[in-house]
């Protein structure tokens, strides 16, 4: 009888883990329960998309406007929470904070009903909490007491208010919705993956988000709009950046924002953000960052033969809002929570504890002898 062959994917790339209605990533596209990304791009408000996500088809009027003021509502910090998201030290990272925060703000959590219901209040809340957090914070660290939450504001612009004060202009508004919903799910990526795999021992739903935003922190998954961002900063001109990149590659150094795992001729979303960068810089006076923009593009296709991925466009079109760039990653976290919590609901409704093996590559079998006896084990002091 032959032998089972035991195939090995480093990073399980490649590997199908399990079965999801949520989102389809392919080559030249990526579609939401079926919808294509870019045309709810171009239609949709998140708190649509949002729903969409969580509930498998698109609300009604009456479905989006009560989940626009429950998320409203969820905008409201505990004093138990704020005062926490107050006291942390300033020097500790927003993504910190809100791996922190979230946590906490499990403790006090009124979700009514039972199973699914719960399931959804939770997520409902978690992803209006995340905006007051990210806030709430920018704030704290002004001297200054959170804001309440403003009724009339979609998502995205009570994200910007709840930021930086004041209600954003149309513009702003527009693209900051757009980014959400691009970044709002994106099938077994790693922060996904990893509250799949807490939701699978059954543990609850903060934890669950609490392991994705933990795992979105690490810098080879969350961080690269950041790191984007301050890389196009850091030239003046188009000819100042290709030599910049030439050099930065030479030295061997990582350059954020480009390749994909599943996108290897291009991601679409960033030609989607890409349109809105010329409207942006333009309003901003700033058009040569444009031709920054492009020259580190065209210079990583030469050199490298990488596409940008989403990151990148999001990196310069954060900045052109005037956002800081602390809470790039968290707006990641802010918009990516609905998928999460899409994710988490699908894998309690058809559980099975994800459990995967490993190869190993250790000594061989060995007996154990006592220091003290004749062939025990000896390493020289030093």
């Amino acid at each position: 009888m032959s032998e089972s062959v035991e195939m090995y994917f480093p990073g399980l790339e490649g590997v199908i883990a399990g079965e999801t209605a949520i989102s389809s990533v392919e080559q030249d596209g990526l579609s939401y329960r079926g919808y294509e990304v870019a045309d709810l791009a171009a239609h949709a408000s998140f708190e649509e998309v949002a729903w969409l996500l969580l509930h498998g088809e698109l609300p009604v009027p009456h479905e989006r406007e009560s989940f626009q003021q429950a998320l409203t509502a969820h905008a409201t910090l505990s004093p138990l929470v704020a005062e926490v998201v107050r006291r942390i030290p300033l020097h500790v990272e927003m993504m910190d904070v809100l791996r922190t925060a979230v946590s906490l703000a499990a403790h006090d959590d009124a979700s009514q009903g039972q199973g699914r219901a719960r399931l959804l209040a939770q997520a409902t809340r978690v992803i209006g909490l995340i905006p007051a957090l990210i806030g709430a914070r920018l704030r704290a660290a002004q001297g200054l007491e959170p804001l309440a939450p403003d009724p009339g504001l979609s998502h995205a612009a009570q994200i910007l208010y709840l930021a930086l004060g004041q209600p954003p202009t149309p513009l702003h508004e527009r693209v900051l919705n757009l980014t959400l919903i691009l970044y709002a799910e994106h099938e077994f990526n790693a922060s996904t993956f990893a509250a799949r795999v807490c939701a699978s021992t059954l543990s609850d739903l903060y934890s669950a988000v609490v392991a994705a935003i933990a795992t979105l922190k690490g810098p080879l998954h969350g961080g690269a709009n950041e790191a984007a961002s301050r890389l196009i900063q850091q030239f003046r001109s188009a000819e100042e950046a290709r030599r910049g990149i030439r050099d930065m590659l030479a030295r061997k150094e990582r350059i954020m924002g480009f390749g994909h795992r599943v996108y290897k001729h291009g991601d679409h979303r960033a030609r989607i953000v890409e349109s809105c960068l010329p409207e942006l810089a333009a309003e901003r006076g700033e058009p040569w960052r444009l031709e920054v923009y492009q020259a580190i593009k065209e210079t990583m296709w030469e050199e490298k033969r990488l596409h940008p991925n989403l990151d990148f466009p999001c990196g310069l079109a954060y900045f052109l809002l005037g956002l800081p760039v602390e809470i790039y990653t968290p707006l990641f976290v802010a918009a990516r929570a609905s998928g999460w919590c899409a994710h988490i609901i699908e894998q309690l409704e058809n559980n099975r504890l994800i459990r995967p093996r490993s190869r190993y590559i250790g000594p061989p079998a060995r007996q154990y002898v006592a220091a003290a006896q004749p062939g025990g084990p000896v390493r020289t002091a030093g």
